[in-house]
């Protein structure tokens, strides 16, 4: 662990090497101490009293320095307290240090007990270079009331992650440990970034102690939905990203112009196995199945989906309270309950259902569409004979994800969600087809005959957006559904919120 004095003393050891001052003179005009560098290098320990003002002298003398004069320290309007609760995100907690202090932004650390099991001390307090604080109880800092000092001397405390324990903690105004005793005494500006496990974050008592911080004036940021670290578990509850946090943080500091987020709303971290009815009010509409592209009054074009994709995600959206829509083509599966299923045959057919059924607030084109049509379909079956196989005259078929993408503004549904089956180069076709269709986000999947996707009953998907992508395992196609109508869901919120 680096201690204030470690700290300090680089500090002060830079300054003499850049301005050619003795160490006695630096002392006697810094604290009327001349002993005082020479105690530093023998290990000696100082308080935050003594340090901030060798500190300031410091600044001070670099604020007189010549034209072109480099000055390493940093304003007071840039300086952040990061708090670091107890959970495995807090890893991303280094990252965070190593950005901020890149952008110009001191960092000074406090670390829960907790925290100390994902992360040491000794990480953080070497990309901070500043010593980090883990007890109340110091001997050092608190013969100068230490909790307070750290309380007020940041322009902006961040909490990173929090953890339902903290978040409790804050909305009931408990001071038991350094960290909730900072937090209670502080008179500046606080970013909180929940991080925890799904169940929890949906927790009643946890939704208590969101809407009482909120009300208090504490700023949000995240959390988001997706994966969690433990194996199976998926919602609302992830960190958010470093850059969401350094933008949120460099938002408060006043450095640039940005919203910085609430936390989405509880009733919108959905999924049916939370009891969330988050999409109540909604209309989502779905496709499934494959098309038939009939040649004669016997045979027509296919493909092998079955339809299970699309149903299970017209089920899970039905399930969260939606009124749902399900276009589907022609499958061997049931209906799922509750939803209104329009069978149809062809492409045309699915394009005038889908019209239809618009407007939507989620459309999820989950069907197999064929690319084809035959030109001309013959009224009686087709007879073998003659020399020839008949010759068979193909069409484009209507692009259904295109069409709608495009609807005018009021029809197109605000959530545009197109599915792509590929057998290769998965990623990169993905992202051509959302960008050339214009949806919102594609989810891709890889159907070569030798994964089972296709007809099977899992499914191994990427979500391509705008931002990037994201990869799920290996999944059941109803968990798969799950995440997704979460995820859309989510991003409905957003939608909303913001217009």
């Amino acid at each position: 662990m680096i201690s204030t004095g470690q700290a300090l003393l680089s500090e002060i050891e830079a300054f003499l090497a850049e301005s050619g001052v003795t160490a006695t003179k630096f002392g006697l005009a810094a604290v009327n101490d001349g002993h005082l560098v020479g105690n530093l290098r023998k290990g000696a320990s100082v308080t935050l009293k003594t340090a901030d003002r060798v500190r300031g002298y410091i600044e001070r003398a670099r604020s007189r320095a010549p034209a072109g004069a480099v000055s390493r320290e940093t304003p007071a309007t840039r300086r952040v307290l990061l708090i670091i609760g107890g959970g495995i995100a807090a890893y991303k907690c280094l990252d965070l240090i190593r950005r901020l202090r890149e952008r110009g932004i001191a960092v000074r650390a406090v670390m829960t007990r907790a925290a100390k099991e994902f992360v040491t001390p000794l990480s953080v307090g070497a990309l901070s270079n500043d010593r980090v604080f883990t007890e109340l109880f110091d001997l050092d800092d608190e013969r100068e009331i230490g909790h307070i000092r750290l309380s007020r001397e940041a322009s902006l405390i961040v909490v990173a992650p929090a953890t339902a324990d903290l978040l409790a903690k804050m909305a009931g105004g408990h001071a038991d440990d350094l960290a909730s005793c900072v937090l209670t005494a502080t008179d500046k500006p606080v970013l909180v970034a929940p991080a925890m496990n799904p169940r929890m974050w949906l927790n009643p008592a946890t939704r208590r102690n969101v809407a009482q911080l909120q009300a208090d004036g504490i700023h949000f940021v995240g959390p988001n939905v997706g994966e969690m670290a433990e194996r199976g578990e998926a919602g609302p509850g992830r960190l958010a990203e470093v850059p969401e946090l350094v933008e949120a943080i460099e938002g408060l500091l006043g450095s640039r112009s940005v919203n910085v987020p609430s936390p989405r709303r509880i009733e919108d971290a959905p999924s049916a196995r939370w009891g969330g009815r988050s999409l109540a009010g909604r209309h989502v509409l779905v496709t499934s199945g494959p098309t038939h592209e009939p040649i004669d009054p016997v045979r027509y074009i296919a493909n092998r989906s079955s339809g299970k994709q699309g149903a299970a995600i017209a089920a899970e959206a039905h399930a969260l309270g939606a009124r749902v829509t399900l276009v589907s083509g022609p499958t061997s599966i049931p209906d799922p309950p509750g939803v209104t299923v329009v069978h149809v045959e062809s492409a045309r057919d699915m394009l005038q259902a889908v019209r239809d059924a618009l407007p939507a607030d989620i459309a999820v084109f989950a069907a197999a569409v064929a690319d084809w049509r035959v030109a001309g379909q013959a009224t009686e079956k087709i007879k073998k004979g003659g020399k020839a196989a008949p010759r068979l005259e193909l069409v484009e078929n209507p692009d259904i994800l295109k069409t709608i993408a495009a609807e005018r503004p009021g029809r197109r549904p605000p959530l545009v969600i197109g599915f792509a089956a590929e057998t290769q180069n998965v990623l990169e076709y993905a992202d051509r087809k959302r960008k050339a269709k214009g949806a919102d986000w594609i989810v891709a999947n890889d159907v070569s005959p030798g994964t089972g996707i296709m007809g099977g009953d899992r499914n191994s998907v990427h979500i391509v957006t705008a931002q990037g992508v994201e990869s799920w395992p290996e999944l059941d196609k109803t968990e798969v559904a799950r995440r997704l109508v979460a995820l859309a869901a989510a991003r409905l919120a957003d939608i909303a919120a913001a217009t």
